[in-house]
């Protein structure tokens, strides 16, 4: 073995060695068993809280984190883990059950949509900083000296940072949602005044509390009650400075009665909730009715003191968001630094109050967004991902074997650690895997597999032109790595994009593939090059066998002689199948594109879709859309009902209600406004036309304008005859279908440069014939390569198809399509287009085009 072989040879087992460190664990441990393996001194209150956490365990065995953090409750579990330092810690149970966790982990990171738990994309209300501004511009213009002029500047300033009161938004959401028992809470900002929150784990039940912590501004200001209260609010006189205030309360027989309050507008003495150290939830002894204390810090303390002195016997209005909550006497200076809030509380709800209250935001979030997976579905997503997957890989893998002999011994090994090298990556990078990420590896796959088809292809034809096989080798990889460079660089364009535009499961994707190209590159042109390279060398193989089918391999098809009639048909068919998308409406676009409310349960008994429709239209919420869910080989099927923003609650409780035999149970939940809608709709035109406009650059500056031209045609044919199939077997358009449009954008031109690239070398060595017969000559010698590349893919993509379910159906069945269309495509449309654009005259390549001489393949 040379040396220049043994280095590759050494960097190979490199990288499998760091690919196996980065991914191991690649799955969770046993959390509750890990909690009860580190402790240390056990006694009976620890085999308590672990004898809860099994218990809880069992009635939801997806949420191991949420069900040991409802275990603990108050517990002190410091002493049982004495090697985690907790000192100075506000929240020492949190510190020492996210370290365990994390150490519990595993390296394979899952998105919501695999493990469970909500997605949410919250705003900061513009219209509170607009009102707050002006209203203190109106302050200003009243100001007296310019102590109080500079102040409120200063205030403005502050209020107009919306990159401060982001970055506060967050912290203050993450100590809320540290509270909810979420294991590893992500909170991202996301542009100029929105934030990302993600919330693996967390169960259906638990949403309501979580979009309650997220949502409530905690904005608490103390105000004075005006001495004539009482007179005042009975004859609705409402004097200069104060507003009109409704407050609930209890009267001694339980009875709820409502009372109205004059109380100023602002905080007296600027009392407002930033001066709160810490909130928490007592009992009242006599009533057990729940209360919060609120302890103040020093200047807080002070300045609530003062207050108390200046108005003893007035009445102190506490008012949260805005609603008055109570409006206690003042009966004497409070000087301790602490007051209670009182008011009709449940427990959970004073439980919730004292977080919100304990960590306020400086101004009120909108969620714009938000994506629901209960832990039960996201593991039936992973299952039947992972079933699609494997099926798919072994198909494929006995393909190789079979039909490339040993050849397809090698491409199955480069496959296997093209699959390791992926993983590796992604856990380097703590990338999320996504359900459509799942699909991302199994096209990674199908891409693998091209890169190596297209060699060895290469490889036959040098064998059958009489080359031994060192030379037929060393020829196949120089002459294939040009058309694998031009065709996955096109395709790293639209993964590239996907990334930079796309969010979610989209982004997920777009990481995934764009790994994966850059993987399959290095395994297919370096690694099995190595392989080879070593076999020939130390004599294990003196000839490659390979299947050969005349009908493939000795073809003299004039394909273009079928051109014009293929593309009056198919542009006629694209019209038809476009038509009836235009003609379905609103009927054919997801929530992503129009917003909305999408409910996804499970049942026991199947209710028929009439007598659902007729339960939700008697709500009168406006329209909706129905329909069940179901691969076609998955017996789990699923009901979505797509209804307007706000009414998926509604929606829920009707159907509960009206079906009780059916035990409908709501598993996943997408909110999405209809401003966020049209942004989401807005961005994937754009990713298509920068994806698109890239790909004309690329390949005009790699051939010649008019294949660049013929290409984009090409792919505009197959996107819109993709739709076109789409819409006319009644899917709605989703996020995730920006990803699978954008795919086949990548597949299409990948095909078609295999064929421009033959086109381009055989105008480079100067064979004879016209330029029709050089288009068919290499379409006739591609055509092996392009049906078994095809032919693989189509494997992969149909195990998607048949066993993904869900999302992954949609977008295997959409590039199912765009496979046939785009192999279809590359022939009648592209490769016919750049003959009627020369007028059948042989045109000028690209200086940049194939030169055999100057090609330096890695592995060389």
């Amino acid at each position: 073995m040379n040396s220049n072989l043994f280095w590759k040879l050494v960097f190979v087992v490199l990288v499998v060695v760091w690919s196996f460190s980065e991914i191991t664990p690649p799955t969770n441990r046993d959390l509750i068993q890990h909690f009860e393996t580190r402790a240390q001194e056990k006694d009976d209150a620890f085999n308590q809280i672990v004898a809860k956490a099994r218990e809880l365990q069992q009635e939801q065995p997806h949420r191991e984190y949420g069900n040991l953090f409802d275990a603990v409750g108050d517990t002190d579990i410091s002493k049982y883990f004495p090697f985690i330092d907790v000192k100075n810690e506000k929240d020492p149970k949190g510190r020492i059950l996210k370290r365990l966790q994390k150490e519990a982990s595993g390296q394979i990171q899952l998105g919501i949509d695999l493990q469970g738990g909500t997605y949410f994309v919250v705003q900061l209300d513009p219209d509170h900083i607009t009102n707050k501004v002006a209203e203190l511009t109106q302050q200003l213009t009243t100001a007296t000296n310019d102590n109080q002029r500079s102040s409120l500047e200063y205030e403005i300033e502050k209020v107009q940072d919306t990159k401060r009161i982001l970055g506060q938004a967050i912290e203050v959401l993450r100590k809320r949602v540290d509270s909810l028992g979420v294991a590893e809470p992500i909170l991202q900002p996301l542009g100029n005044d929105r934030i990302v929150i993600q919330m693996p784990g967390l169960a259906q039940s638990s949403l309501e509390s979580a979009t309650n912590a997220i949502q409530k501004a905690a904005f608490l200001e103390f105000r004075l009650v005006h001495p004539d209260s009482g007179e005042l609010a009975q004859d609705e006189i409402i004097p200069p400075g104060y507003e009109l205030k409704t407050m609930s309360d209890k009267s001694r027989d339980g009875s709820m009665r409502l009372e109205k309050v004059i109380v100023g507008r602002q905080a007296e003495g600027g009392l407002t909730g930033k001066f709160v150290r810490n909130a928490y939830v007592s009992r009242d002894p006599m009533s057990n009715q729940p209360y919060i204390i609120l302890n103040f810090d020093s200047e807080g303390g002070k300045l609530f003191g003062d207050l108390t002195s200046a108005h003893v016997n007035e009445r102190l209005a506490i008012v949260l968001d805005g609603e008055l909550y109570s409006a206690p006497n003042i009966n004497e200076p409070i000087l301790g630094g602490s007051c209670q809030i009182t008011g009709d509380f449940t427990i959970d709800e004073a439980i919730e109050l004292s977080n919100v209250l304990e960590n306020p935001l400086e101004a009120p979030v909108k969620i714009m967004e938000q994506r629901t997976t209960d832990p039960s579905l996201g593991w039936d997503s992973i299952k039947a991902g992972l079933r699609a997957t494997m099926i798919g890989l072994n198909t494929v893998v006995a393909f190789m074997f079979v039909y490339y002999m040993s050849c397809g011994v090698v491409a199955n090994a480069a496959l296997a650690l093209n699959i390791l090298f992926l993983l590796g990556v992604m856990c380097s990078i703590n990338a999320t895997l996504t359900l459509p990420g799942i699909a991302g590896i199994l096209l990674t796959i199908g891409m693998a597999v091209d890169a190596n088809v297209l060699i060895f292809e290469r490889i036959r034809e040098e064998i059958n032109a009489g080359k031994g096989i060192r030379a037929a080798i060393a020829s196949g990889y120089d002459k294939a790595f040009s058309t694998i460079f031009d065709a996955n660089s096109t395709t790293l364009i639209a993964s590239v994009i996907l990334i930079v535009l796309g969010s979610g499961p989209v982004k997920g994707f777009g990481v995934t593939l764009t790994i994966g190209i850059a993987v399959s590159m290095f395994t297919a042109l370096v690694v099995t090059r190595m392989i080879f390279d070593m076999l020939v060398a130390r004599n294990v193989i003196s000839k490659l066998s390979m299947l050969q089918f005349p009908f493939l391999h000795s073809t003299n098809f004039d394909f273009l002689k079928l051109s014009k009639p293929a593309f009056i048909l198919s542009w006629t068919f694209i019209a038809i199948g476009v038509g009836y998308g235009v003609h379905r409406g609103s009927d054919a676009v997801g929530v992503d594109f129009k917003g909305g409310d999408q409910i996804t349960f499970s049942f026991a008994e199947k209710p028929g879709i009439d007598e659902l429709r007729k339960t939700v239209d008697g709500l009168d919420i406006g329209g909706s859309q129905i329909q069940y869910q179901k691969s076609m080989l998955d017996a789990n099927e699923t009901l979505t009902v797509l209804v307007l923003e706000g009414n998926g609650d509604k929606v829920v409780q009707a159907l509960q209600q009206a079906h009780p035999a059916a035990d409908l149970k709501a598993i996943g939940k997408e909110t999405v406004g209809a401003t966020v809608g049209a942004e989401i709709l807005k961005s994937a035109i754009i990713a298509i036309l920068l994806a698109l406009f890239f790909i004309l650059m690329f390949v005009a500056f790699r051939y010649e304008f008019s294949f660049a031209v013929a290409a984009i045609i090409a792919i505009f044919h197959d996107i819109f005859m993709t739709m076109g199939w789409y819409m006319l077997t009644g899917r709605e358009l989703s996020a995730p279908i920006v990803a699978a449009v954008l795919t086949i954008i990548g597949f299409s031109i990948n095909d078609t440069i295999v064929i421009f690239d033959r086109i381009r070398e055989d105008l480079q060595l100067g064979l004879r014939g016209s330029f029709r017969d050089i288009i068919n000559r290499a379409v006739n010698q591609t055509l092996g390569r392009t049906v078994i590349t095809s032919g693989t893919t189509l494997i992969s993509t149909g195990a998607l198809y048949l066993f993904g379910g869900g999302v992954i159906n949609d977008f295997a069945f959409t590039f199912l399509v765009g496979v046939i269309t785009g192999t279809y495509s590359s022939i009648y449309i592209a490769a016919a287009i750049v003959l009627k654009w020369h007028k059948g005259e042989k045109p000028k390549t690209s200086p940049h085009a194939y030169n055999e001489s100057a090609v330096v393949v890695p592995g060389a």
